[in-house]
């Protein structure tokens, strides 16, 4: 505590400690109409999967129904679900992309 002219000014020292932010996964989900092509140039272009990565992730999308793009902050996430969502529609495919929390 210290003391100017006639006020008394307290100082707390508060530690606290910040927490990680959530992560949530960001997810494409399979649908019989769009093209395995479009699937893998939306996970190199939004994803910046490399052609490998995004074939590994499109077959995982056909073959269980659903594959992870990448694990984000809440954020993030939900930016690259509109923007990939957007860019489905635009080219007027079905396909649906969603965040779960990881």
């Amino acid at each position: 505590m210290t003391k100017i002219g006639n006020i008394e000014h307290v100082e707390e020292r508060v530690e606290s400690e910040l927490m990680p932010p959530s992560m949530y996964k960001v997810v494409l989900n399979n649908d019989d109409y769009t093209p395995m092509d479009f699937v893998i140039e939306v996970l190199q272009v939004f994803f910046r999967k490399n052609e490998q990565e995004a074939t590994d992730i499109m077959l995982t999308i056909h073959h269980q129904g659903k594959g992870i793009c990448g694990i984000f902050p809440f954020g993030i996430a939900e930016t690259k679900v509109i923007q990939v969502n957007q860019f489905a529609r635009q080219n007027q495919h079905p396909l649906l992309c969603s965040l779960e929390k990881a």
